[in-house]
């Protein structure tokens, strides 16, 4: 009797302490598949934070919580697969190329799966998956690159931000199967953003552009990482 309530009370502990990871964090570990397969769950939301806080009403994913726990995801034998799940506006570049790269040179099979939005920085994101899914009504944003505060009108400013540009184009192209040409165009329509430069991508629009691999939801999302996994 006494082994069966240390049994329960362990459970009521585990359970409590994942919850705490998903209302903290936004992660969980996702183990109760029929396959038996230890995937780890990852949400990219919000605002992506950088060097400088956002404002405290803000949704935000802080990069400096997200990279040590890629490194843990890498380090961990057990931990077979990753799901990232990205409703974002975008946010610090430097930060989101951060997460990206991370991402990218994990060794254990990747799926992203694109909810709601993937706006700007979260493109890279959205692609530095082994494969990527979107949602038929979820959306991404591409546009050039933006700065803000004080901004020096002198040609070495312009020359950085086209840098900075390249870089996420740069990084764009080789994970997905669209060119630093046709992302190029994309940034610098005038056409379709109000008050603003860039072209609005609904679901199989990102696809047909080559930026995410397939429509489909969670279901289409996990079945894919856990054939990545069987594969490997």
């Amino acid at each position: 009797m006494e082994k069966k309530e240390n049994e329960k009370q362990k459970e009521l502990d585990r359970e409590d302490s994942q919850n705490g990871q998903i209302c903290e964090m936004g992660q969980v570990m996702l183990e109760g598949n029929s396959r038996k397969h230890k995937v780890e769950l990852l949400t990219v939301i919000g605002e992506i934070e950088g060097h400088e806080s956002a404002p405290s009403n803000s949704k935000t994913t802080k990069y400096e919580h997200v990279l040590p726990k890629l490194a843990l995801i890498e380090d961990d034998e057990e931990i077979e697969g990753l799901l990232i799940l990205l409703n974002t506006v975008g946010g610090d570049v430097e930060a989101g190329l951060a997460i990206a790269e991370m991402i990218a040179s994990l060794s254990i099979p990747t799926v992203s799966l694109v909810l709601g939005g993937g706006h700007s920085i979260g493109v890279p994101l959205a692609v530095s998956a082994d494969y990527s899914f979107i949602v038929p009504s979820a959306t991404m944003v591409v546009h050039p690159v933006r700065q803000n505060g004080m901004f020096i009108g002198v040609v070495q400013t312009y020359r950085n931000m086209e840098k900075i540009q390249d870089r996420i184009t740069g990084f764009v192209s080789e994970h997905s199967h669209i060119t630093v040409e046709r992302m190029e165009e994309l940034m610098l329509d005038t056409s379709q953003l109000v008050k603003d430069v860039g072209t609005m991508l609904e679901g199989a629009d990102a696809v047909k552009e080559g930026l995410i691999d397939e429509v489909g939801g969670i279901r289409e999302a996990l079945d894919k990482l856990y054939k990545l996994i069987e594969k490997r």
